[in-house]
């Protein structure tokens, strides 16, 4: 490591697992997670992500029983939380299969130890997103079939596939089956090394799981065919996906969505709270199992780096929404804007403005980047800000109708509150039983950058 220290190559080549790691210890670090009691923090964790689970399955069955009119939709804001949560889920998801596959697609070793956890984050934040069109259909048990690409034979009508709430079905499905695919493909190695290491039930559990992963050259050859595949599948539904979801608004007649930025807007959006979701867990996680030498500062300041380009471009849209109102020379369009920054709901646009616009901007200081407390507090505001973004979108578009008379003001009830907080409990819930019953990093990838970065030591001999 001396040597390394003196090397001028070791800045082009940087440490990506600290201290003195070998194949053995990585394996031994990653897998004890699984196979030891949890830390004290993951009880305490668990004893306020279940309660608050809890409260979204009662807000849900309490919404069943009384309809949609529980919620604070009115008219004319008719999306309100449910449509916002639904955008933001859907945003935190895309990091996972931004790091997971264009990443991989790119060489970037840096990926290895935090794209497990980002991946499934991404599955979890889409089962969060799934819950608020389901039920803001109004009748879920039926919802469903009338989604579902055939006729309905009761009501003698086809399902209208011009509609871009129809192409969300498509996408989003397609998004988390792929990803799902992805997620557990990566984890047959790493299942088999769990397998070996353990005995009764939890040996067959897993030898399932694995199935009959042996590591052969025959096994790794198609099992790295399989990975590139869903990788190359999996990245254009990173842009598409996000891209569909900005058609709901994009597509329609309102003032202040229907803008050709919205999907690259949209996108680098989603990248960017998706980004600052990782951060958030991964410095958790990090400080919870003591992973520092396999999560290091490098993993987390070139996460900042990225939350810094897609902040640039999400301050560039911004603007340029602003531009195109002014450049229309719509009146409708510009009393849309000019009511966001200076109308009833001013408080919520200034706050994404400094929280989306102004926090990251401290990512251009290394200091700050390489900061575990300052990245971790801008990472939350980053999340706030994204949220008051989709909120922004929606309820500033919708509460000044074309007619003064229908104009009125959005408030959240207390099933709206419930319902996203209990969504962040399932999410967290589901988050902890992961790092509590499978391997958090990739052990097998993570081996990989390990033999690289010890060859890079050696001058490559």
């Amino acid at each position: 490591m001396a040597d390394l220290a003196l090397d001028p190559r070791a800045e082009l080549n940087p440490t990506l697992i600290q201290g003195d790691a070998s194949y053995g210890s990585v394996t031994d670090n990653i897998s004890i997670i699984t196979e030891s009691k949890p830390p004290r923090q993951w009880y305490y964790a668990m004893a306020v992500a279940i309660p608050l689970a809890g409260l979204l399955f009662f807000c849900l069955g309490y919404l069943v029983m009384n309809g949609i009119g529980v919620w604070g939709n009115n008219s004319p804001v008719g999306w309100g939380w449910d449509i916002t949560n639904f955008v933001w889920w859907i945003g935190i998801g895309h990091a996972g299969t931004l790091i997971s596959a264009i990443l991989f697609l790119f060489r970037q070793k840096w990926r290895t130890s935090i794209n497990r956890a980002a991946e499934a984050m991404t599955l979890f934040a889409v089962a969060c997103a799934g819950i608020y069109p389901l039920f803001h259909t109004g009748r879920p048990w039926r919802a469903a079939y009338w989604l579902f690409p055939m006729p309905n034979e009761l009501l003698t009508m086809w399902q209208n596939f011009r509609s871009p709430l129809m192409w969300d079905v498509f996408a989003v499905s397609t998004y988390a089956t792929v990803s799902a695919l992805f997620w557990y493909v990566g984890l047959v190695p790493d299942l088999a090394t769990l397998r070996d290491r353990a005995k009764g039930l939890r040996q067959q559990i897993f030898g399932i799981l694995s199935m009959g992963w042996r590591g052969s050259a025959r096994q790794w050859k198609h099992y790295e065919l399989a990975y590139l595949i869903l990788a190359g599948l999996s990245t254009p539904l990173v842009l598409s996906v996000h891209s569909i979801v900005s058609f709901d608004f994009a597509t329609s007649v309102i003032p202040g969505w229907h803008t050709t930025i919205f999907p690259p807007y949209f996108v680098a959006g989603a990248i960017f709270s998706g980004f600052a979701m990782v951060i958030t867990l991964m410095v958790l996680a990090r400080w919870v199992y003591n992973l520092q030498h396999l999560i290091t500062i490098k993993h987390l300041e070139n996460m900042c780096k990225v939350i810094l380009a897609t902040g640039m471009i999400v301050g560039f849209a911004y603007g340029t929404e602003f531009f195109i109102a002014w450049y229309s020379a719509n009146q409708y369009e510009k009393f849309a804007f000019l009511n966001r920054a200076f109308g009833p709901y001013a408080w919520a646009y200034w706050s994404m403005i400094t929280c989306n616009v102004i926090s990251p901007q401290f990512f251009w200081f290394k200091k700050v980047r390489t900061s575990i407390p300052a990245m971790f507090i801008l990472a939350i505001f980053i999340n706030i800000g994204m949220w008051f973004e989709r909120f922004v979108i929606i309820a500033t578009s919708l509460h000044r109708d074309f007619l003064p008379s229908s104009w009125g003001y959005f408030q959240p009830t207390w099933v709206d509150i419930g319902t996203f907080v209990g969504t962040m409990g399932l999410f967290l819930t589901l988050f902890l039983l992961f790092l509590r019953f499978l391997p958090a990093i990739a052990i097998s990838e993570v081996k990989g950058v390990l033999h690289n970065q010890f060859v890079s030591q050696k001058g490559g001999h």
